[in-house]
């Protein structure tokens, strides 16, 4: 009766700033068979810190996330001035 745990990712890419979510399932097995699965979802933005995060996620921050995009991201993130 060995019990093993593994992860799985989804990413969702949000537009028009490519903003990821990533859902975490950690799943439990027992002897192959699945007895447990447990989710986490967490969201990164453009210009985050993505280096504790899994490597897909990773790898898709770094094609998607131009300076350009970062940019405009953070432009619209400043409330306008009167």
């Amino acid at each position: 009766m060995a019990f093993t745990e593994k992860k799985e990712h989804k990413l969702e890419i949000i537009p028009p700033y490519s903003i990821i979510q990533c859902r975490e399932a950690n799943i439990v097995e027992k002897d192959g068979t699945e007895v447990g699965r447990t989710y986490h979802r967490h969201v990164r933005h453009p210009g985050d810190d993505v280096s504790g995060d899994c490597a897909e996620l990773q790898a898709v921050a770094t094609a998607l996330w131009t300076a350009e995009v970062v940019a405009a991201y953070e432009a619209s993130q400043t409330p306008p001035t009167e």
